[in-house]
C-alpha cells in the first residue's frame, strides 16, 4: 500500500485513513501530537508513523511511501489534533 509522508521545514506526518487505525488496533495507541482531518490521520513523524509501520509489517503489509515537501509550515499543522474516537 502507498501512502503520503508529508513534510515541512520542522516536521513531518504520515496520512493514513482512520478505519485502518482501527483495523490493525493502533487508534488507541495514537498520540495528541498526531492530526486529523475528516476520514484521515496524519500520524507524526517521530512514534505514531513508526506505529504504523510496525503494525503493518506484523500482518504482513508492505508500507511504501511517496513524499511530499513544503519549504513553509504545512497546513497540517492547522487541522484538529487527534484525538481517539473523534472524526472531524
Amino acid at each position: 500500500m502507498i501512502f503520503t509522508f508529508y513534510s515541512d521545514p520542522g516536521h513531518a506526518w504520515l496520512k493514513v485513513p482512520r478505519n485502518l487505525l482501527n483495523e490493525l488496533n493502533i487508534a488507541h495507541e495514537i498520540s495528541c501530537y498526531s492530526f486529523q482531518r475528516n476520514n484521515y490521520v496524519y500520524l507524526e513523524e517521530d512514534c505514531d508513523a513508526s506505529l504504523f509501520i510496525n503494525a503493518m509489517e506484523k500482518i504482513g503489509k508492505v508500507v511504501e511511501i511517496k513524499e511530499s515537501f513544503v519549504y513553509y509550515d504545512s497546513q497540517i499543522r492547522n487541522y484538529p489534533q487527534y484525538k481517539h474516537g473523534e472524526n472531524q
